[in-house]
């Protein structure tokens, strides 16, 4: 059983608890305007290239063997993408590491094998395992087999998901998860469907259902300064937090652009180039205003 990875975090304190080492897939069939991971969106490895650490040493040029790469006659390196065939050869041949093949096809065996190499600090931390992406569940099988495997060996396991995705796929999985960290990004269904490209009924009714199986989830909320940071959207959170039997806290996670520079990298476009840090002071305000309504305990996510 294969699939494509794209980074396998070590000792990650944010992504469940203790320490963690969190796995994260590609593909994702959500297109979220502040996605900080755009690089995890495309199931396919992709080429991300940092203009700023080439040192025009012409590996590039000749080893692609689609001449994707290829030094202007005003001195400047130029990079073909629709001639890229993401075989990565070029990124081999970088020294300065300006290039890099972001996903590579690994095992189940091959990213278990890295997972239990902290196992000495998931049992002393109450840690574990965490499957991330992208959409973990869009590369359903091998996740299905990740989390297999980890139970096998006795790890605790979280899965970061979106939730959209066939039902029976939540419910196949869920014996084989303690907890699930489960997005909830925009209450009015017509913003939902503007801001992330999919229908919002559908990762709503799926985590009420997963939540009657008897499911742990920890809600987390991007919260996004210009387009769901409104007070309709936090009382929204704030109810459906309360509608949830099994729900161990909320969490806020302020946007942060990250993903602008990584969209520059893979040559795409950033939707929310304009936005930046909301201030402590603001996501302080936020965190009252959702707590204030619900019984669930609420903290800051990043």
């Amino acid at each position: 059983m294969n699939g494509i990875v794209f980074d396998i975090q070590k000792f990650s304190i944010h992504d469940g608890p203790g320490i963690r080492t969190t796995v994260f897939l590609k593909g994702c069939p959500l297109r979220c305007l502040w996605c900080h991971n755009p690089e995890s969106q495309e199931r396919a490895a992709e080429i991300s290239l940092i203009p700023s650490k080439c040192i025009g040493c012409g590996h590039c040029f000749h080893a692609c063997p689609q001449g994707g790469h290829v030094m202007g006659e005003d001195g400047n390196r130029a990079f073909h993408r629709e001639r890229c065939q993401r075989c990565g050869v070029c990124a081999e041949k970088c020294y300065a590491k300006a290039l890099e093949l972001i996903g590579r096809e690994m095992t189940v065996e091959e990213v278990i094998a890295e997972v239990e190499k902290d196992k000495p600090f998931y049992e002393t931390s109450g840690g574990g395992m965490t499957v991330s992406g992208g959409e973990p569940l869009f590369q359903f099988e091998f996740t299905l087999a990740l989390l297999q495997e980890a139970k096998r060996r006795g790890l605790h396991t979280c899965i970061e998901t979106s939730g959209f995705a066939p039902f029976e796929r939540l419910e196949q999985i869920r014996p084989l998860v303690d907890l699930f960290l489960y997005d909830y990004k925009e209450t009015d269904p017509a913003r939902h469907q503007e801001y992330t490209g999919a229908p919002r009924e559908v990762i709503v009714d799926n985590l009420i259902r997963l939540d009657q199986l008897g499911a742990k989830t920890i809600l987390r909320c991007p919260i996004i300064p210009g387009l769901n940071a409104r007070a309709d959207h936090f009382a929204g959170i704030a109810a459906m937090a309360n509608r949830l039997h099994n729900i161990l806290e909320v969490n806020l996670m302020p946007y942060h652009p990250l993903g602008q520079s990584k969209s520059e990298r893979i040559g795409k476009p950033a939707p929310m180039d304009d936005v930046t840090f909301p201030e402590a002071a603001t996501v302080a305000a936020w965190e009252a205003t959702v707590a204030a309504a619900t019984r669930v305990p609420v903290k800051k996510g990043s």
